[in-house]
């Protein structure tokens, strides 16, 4: 047994089909009495119905999160909190809607109540980011940490099947570089080679009949662990790139992570065999990266950042941007190397 350290996360997780039910519960036991609910525009409904729960306790609708978290956004929104007199945020969505509630609580310390609607995962972890000026930062504070997470499979029942396994994929990723982060350790790596395998199993089934309450728990589930991952051990290569191809040309955050991810496992292969190991069996593959290629592949999801909206006249910026701040990774960061990778993902190759 290798040396490790774990640090749990103080986090109330409530799991379950018609869980929603309990959010006036869950917003009392956070000890707070107005909530501002949070969501995209395309979310409006849901969150109506969110504040229809609430009834008094809900202070207010903002309903302009988008994707990376534009600094002028989070301004707006953490102005809005307090106009209205809210002492808590309740984010219903993805990825987008509980990274605003983040800006917010950097801010305000407003505690979080996170309704997952996708598989992004983030809210099981400390982890925020703002875009500012066309490059986006990211940061680790505990503050940020939804201090509740309501699971309702329900919920994800609507969402489409092509973003289900985008969203999917991008949980996936999580748990993928946790298994060789540098901080990685024995629970996190159990917790992501379940994740892996609960959503590859998963994304088939909402493929095949996407009302499929079993499959989207499944889904949710292997979202979970793969968040708890990201929340608890480092990031490596796929996420700077993921960054990097997001928030500096704008591309669809869970679409970017489906495409670059089967090409960022394949980079650091040969340097940690373990985790290779893992992924593969997980995915139920002999081979981790063309398994996870393949489940994209398979699923209807896009292979190529050129059918994502990349230009190829960007990708020698964007391995320059990827290349120029150096952080860990099991390989070490070359730039020719990345920019090749860079050109496999725009053509959608097959990872080499």
């Amino acid at each position: 047994m290798r040396d490790f350290v774990y640090t749990s996360q103080p986090q109330r997780v409530v799991f379950g089909a018609g869980s929603l039910a309990h959010l006036a519960r869950e917003i009392d036991a956070l000890g707070a009495r107005r909530a501002l609910v949070l969501c995209t525009p395309e979310q409006r409904a849901q969150a109506e119905r969110v504040a229809e729960l609430l009834g008094a306790q809900a202070a207010g609708i903002f309903d302009r999160a988008v994707m990376h978290v534009p600094i002028e956004t989070a301004r707006e929104a953490r102005e809005t909190a307090r106009s209205l007199d809210a002492d808590c945020a309740v984010a219903i969505g993805g990825g987008s809607t509980t990274g605003l509630g983040k800006a917010i609580a950097l801010d305000s310390a407003l505690p979080i109540l996170a309704i997952p609607t996708t598989y992004a995962g983030s809210e099981m972890t400390p982890i925020y980011g703002l875009t500012e000026g066309g490059l986006k930062k990211t940061g680790k504070d505990p503050r940020v940490l939804p201090r509740t997470v309501i699971y309702d499979p329900e919920l994800s029942r609507s969402l489409p099947v092509g973003l289900s396994v985008t969203s999917g994929i991008n949980a996936i990723a999580h748990a993928a570089e946790g298994l060789y982060a540098q901080d990685s350790n024995p629970v996190m790596d159990l917790m992501a080679e379940e994740g892996i395998a609960a959503i590859a199993r998963a994304l088939p089934a909402i493929r095949s009949r996407p009302e499929d309450i079993e499959a989207r728990s499944d889904a949710l589930y292997g979202a979970w662990l793969c968040g708890s991952v990201l929340g608890n051990v480092g990031m490596a290569l796929h996420h700077k790139l993921c960054h990097t191809l997001g928030g500096s040309f704008n591309l669809p955050h869970a679409e970017v992570h489906t495409v670059v991810l089967p090409h960022a496992i394949a980079y650091n292969a040969a340097a940690a065999p373990r985790a290779m190991e893992r992924i593969a069996r997980a995915l139920g593959r002999e081979n981790a990266a063309l398994g996870l290629f393949e489940l994209a592949c398979g699923n209807g999801a896009p292979v190529a950042l050129e059918d994502i909206g990349m230009k190829q006249a960007d990708l020698d910026r964007a391995a320059d941007i990827a290349a120029s701040n150096p952080y860990w990774n099991p390989r070490p960061i070359e730039r020719v190397a990345i920019r090749a990778l860079l050109q496999r993902a725009f053509e959608g190759e097959p990872p080499a």
